[in-house]
C-alpha cells in the first residue's frame, strides 16, 4: 500500500541554482556560473527523482515549482526531460500547478513556449521595482520596459503568471508605493507577492547596512503603514491578501506555496533543497549542499541529500503553526492537537483573540489583518514553553 502524504498535499521542489548575476538582497542559494553542463545537471536530477520515488511511489502529486536561482535560464528540454519522468512514478492531481521562476531579463519567447510545451502552466516573474532607479538600486539587470515586456511574453504562453515586488525600499515613501502598487494592479494580474525588503546577514546588503551605508530605509512605522495600505489596495482591487505577503484572485492561489504553509509533505531537490517527508508515519526533514559541485557530485554517485532529521512532535507542531498562521485561512486545532499531543495555549490564544490579533471560528485559528503584521511575535507567544 502506498504511503500517504499528510494533510496539506504534497509536492515538489526543483532548485537551479544559477543566475546570471547575484541581486545584492538575496539570501537564496544562487551563483553564477559562465558554463553549466545541462546533461550532466539532467543525469542527476533523474536520478534524485527515481532515489525518492521509491520511498514515496503512489502518492498524489500536486505541484511541481522550479525555484532558484534563475530557471528561467533553464534548458527547456532539461525541464522537460524532469517533467516526462514525474508521472512514471507519482499520480497526478487533476489541477497539477507547475511553476517556474523567471527573470524579466532572461525571458525569451522561444524559451517559454518550450517550457510550456514541457508542462510548465504557471511562472512567477521577479520584477521587483516598476521603475529603472529603483531596480538599479536592487541591482536588477532588466529595466522596467524589459519587464513589461516579458510579462507579454509570459501571458502569450501561461494562462497565470505571477510577479514579485518589494517595498520598503530606501527612499520610498508611501505616496510613491501606493503610486507603484497602483500601477502594478493596472496591468491586470491574477496573482502578486508582495515583500518588504528585509535586511538580511551574509548579503551585500546586509554587509553595507552593517558599515552604516545603506539610507533611507523606512523606520517601523512607515514600514507598517505600506503593509496595511497594500492590503487595503489588493482587497479593493479583488487580490486579497490569502498570506502574509501573497495576494490573489479566488481560486489563482500558489498551490505549491500552500503545501508549505498548510504543513504539507514535499520532495526538495538540488543544491541548498530542503524537504518534508511523512514516512511510516514519521516526519522528516531533509536537506543537501549548498555548493553546486559538491550536489552534484554527491546525486551522481547515488544520493544527493546532505542530511536527512527526524522530527519530534514538538518540532513538527511547531511547523505547523509558524506556517499555517502565516495564511488567513489559520490552523486547524484539533490538527495542532493531534501533532502536539496538547492543546494550542488556551489562555494565550484568547489573550490574543481580545488583543484583536486573531479570530477562532470552526476550529480554526487565525491571526487577523493586524496580528499578520506582528506574526513573528505572535508565534512566539503561542510556541509551547
Amino acid at each position: 500500500m502506498p504511503e500517504t502524504a499528510p494533510e496539506g498535499g504534497f509536492g515538489l521542489y526543483i532548485h537551479w541554482p544559477f543566475c546570471a548575476s547575484k541581486c545584492p538582497y538575496c539570501d537564496f542559494n544562487s551563483h553564477v556560473s559562465a558554463r553549466i553542463e545541462t546533461h550532466t545537471w539532467q543525469s542527476a536530477y533523474l536520478s534524485e527523482l527515481d532515489r525518492y520515488a521509491d520511498e514515496t511511489r503512489g502518492r498524489v502529486l500536486n505541484s511541481v515549482y522550479f525555484g532558484g536561482g534563475t530557471p528561467s535560464l533553464m534548458d527547456p528540454t532539461l525541464v522537460a526531460a524532469i517533467l516526462d519522468r514525474i508521472p512514471t512514478h507519482w499520480r497526478l492531481a487533476n489541477d497539477l500547478e507547475v511553476t517556474l521562476e523567471a527573470n524579466p531579463g532572461s525571458v525569451e519567447a522561444a524559451r517559454f513556449a518550450g517550457y510550456r510545451a514541457a508542462g510548465v502552466n504557471r511562472v512567477s516573474m521577479g520584477f521587483q521595482a516598476l521603475n529603472d532607479a529603483d531596480l538599479r538600486a536592487l541591482g536588477r539587470l532588466h529595466s522596467f520596459a524589459e519587464a513589461l515586456a516579458a510579462l507579454d511574453t509570459a501571458r502569450a504562453s501561461f494562462e497565470r503568471v505571477n510577479f514579485d515586488l518589494i517595498y520598503a525600499r530606501q527612499g520610498q515613501s508611501l505616496a510613491a508605493w501606493e503610486a507603484e502598487l497602483t500601477r502594478a494592479l493596472a496591468l491586470g494580474p491574477d496573482h502578486l507577492s508582495l515583500y518588504q525588503l528585509t535586511i538580511e546577514p551574509g548579503t551585500a546588503f546586509g554587509d553595507r547596512f552593517a558599515r552604516g551605508g545603506l539610507k533611507g530605509l523606512p523606520d517601523e512605522d512607515l514600514s507598517a503603514d505600506m503593509y496595511f495600505l497594500t492590503q487595503d489596495i489588493c482587497e479593493a482591487a479583488g487580490l486579497p491578501a490569502y498570506e502574509v505577503s501573497n495576494h490573489a484572485e479566488s481560486g489563482q492561489e500558489s498551490r505549491h506555496n500552500l503545501v508549505y504553509w498548510r504543513g504539507g509533505d514535499w520532495i526538495g531537490i538540488g543544491p541548498g533543497a530542503h524537504g518534508r517527508l511523512t514516512l511510516a508515519g514519521q516526519r522528516h526533514a531533509t536537506w543537501t549542499e549548498l555548493s553546486p559541485a559538491a550536489w552534484l557530485e554527491q546525486a551522481s554517485t547515488g544520493n544527493g541529500e546532505a542530511g536527512r532529521e527526524l522530527l519530534s512532535a514538538t518540532d513538527r507542531a511547531g511547523e505547523y503553526l509558524m506556517m499555517s498562521l502565516r495564511t488567513v485561512e489559520g490552523l486547524d486545532l484539533a490538527r495542532y492537537r493531534s501533532l502536539a499531543g496538547q492543546e494550542l495555549h488556551p489562555a494565550r490564544r484568547h489573550a490574543l483573540i481580545d488583543l484583536g490579533l486573531a479570530t477562532e471560528a470552526q476550529g480554526r485559528f487565525s491571526a487577523t489583518r493586524a496580528g499578520r503584521a506582528v506574526l513573528n511575535a505572535m508565534i512566539t507567544e503561542l510556541l509551547p514553553d
